[in-house]
């Protein structure tokens, strides 16, 4: 589906992405001139990200607002895209970009360009958690604490993101906890004892060669996988065989499947959950939720 392009585009940027910082001052030159060779004209603003959800919310009335980021920026900016009529447009500014790239959106920011002077549009489902917007997934366990350590290394010794995984990545596994939680799903329940628990935002792959991969962003169903209890030793070689795609469903994991909706209770009153890769602090019970073709999004049509 295609819609007309207006005539002044508002680009919002997140100035301390990660491609964004790397690019320094050459980013707004960049950004510029690719839009100008798709000749579009655009009303350019480089934003701190805390401000990003002010600045989007602004303009979520106009039909069209572009978000230059990561995975979080992007997150961030649909939900308030959500509560106007604007369909999103995207750059690849950050350090994995997940959801452009599952969308097919460009990397490149002529491409980009290109794709958003198109005109085509395409609707993809959201997640929720206590009203909490996702685009992509939802962690518990291992992944925010490697992300809180991450940022903590990052802040005290200047280090780039990737780097700072690799003690953060240490220190999660020295400190291993495991959760008790309950999984409320329509039909039943399950008790887990579980390192992690994960929920995406539509059908996760763990195959070969297609792990932590979607092949369709909206089937209208959350995508579950609670690890199963696992000492140090053994969670290592438990990411090992997922990496590769032999991770074994029955003997990995706890609970895994496919659901349209999910609560999560346990003996803790407050958890810490990574969304998108931000990490906050939400009280239990968690009460996830998918909203089907929510959001309006600027990529290729569905080969």
């Amino acid at each position: 589906m295609s819609a007309p392009v207006p005539v002044l585009i508002p680009v919002l940027i997140n100035a301390g992405g990660g491609t964004a910082a790397s690019k320094g001052d050459k980013l707004e030159a960049e950004v510029r001139a690719a839009f100008a060779g798709a000749g579009l004209a655009i009303d350019l603003q480089l934003i701190e990200g805390c401000d990003m959800q002010d600045a989007v919310k602004a303009r979520a009335h106009l039909p069209l607002v572009v978000v230059g980021g990561g995975d979080g920026t992007i997150g961030c900016a649909a939900g308030e895209v959500l509560t106007g009529k604007a369909a999103l447009g995207i750059l690849a500014l950050g350090t994995r970009n997940h959801l452009a790239r599952e969308l097919g959106v460009p990397l490149d920011l002529p491409g980009a360009a290109k794709l958003i002077a198109s005109g085509e549009r395409r609707r993809i489902d959201v997640a929720r958690v206590n009203g909490h917007l996702f685009i992509n997934n939802a962690s518990i366990g291992l992944y925010p604490e490697m992300v809180r350590l991450r940022d903590e290394e990052q802040a005290q010794f200047r280090l780039p993101k990737w780097l700072a995984a690799v003690p953060a990545s240490w220190g999660t596994l020295k400190r291993l906890r495991h959760h008790r939680l309950r999984l409320h799903a329509p039909g039943g329940f399950s008790d887990v004892v579980t390192p992690m628990l994960f929920v995406g935002n539509n059908h996760y792959e763990l195959k070969a060669g297609q792990v932590g991969t979607r092949s369709a962003l909206d089937d209208g169903k959350l995508s579950v996988f609670a690890v199963a209890e696992r000492s140090r030793t053994a969670l290592i070689g438990f990411a090992l065989r997922t990496l590769v795609g032999r991770a074994d469903r029955r003997q990995d994991f706890a609970a895994i499947g496919d659901v349209a909706a999910l609560t999560v209770t346990g003996r803790s009153r407050k958890v810490d959950i990574a969304l998108d890769g931000e990490v906050i602090d939400l009280p239990l019970p968690l009460e996830f939720t998918i909203e089907p073709g929510a959001l309006a999004v600027v990529a290729p049509p569905i080969p």
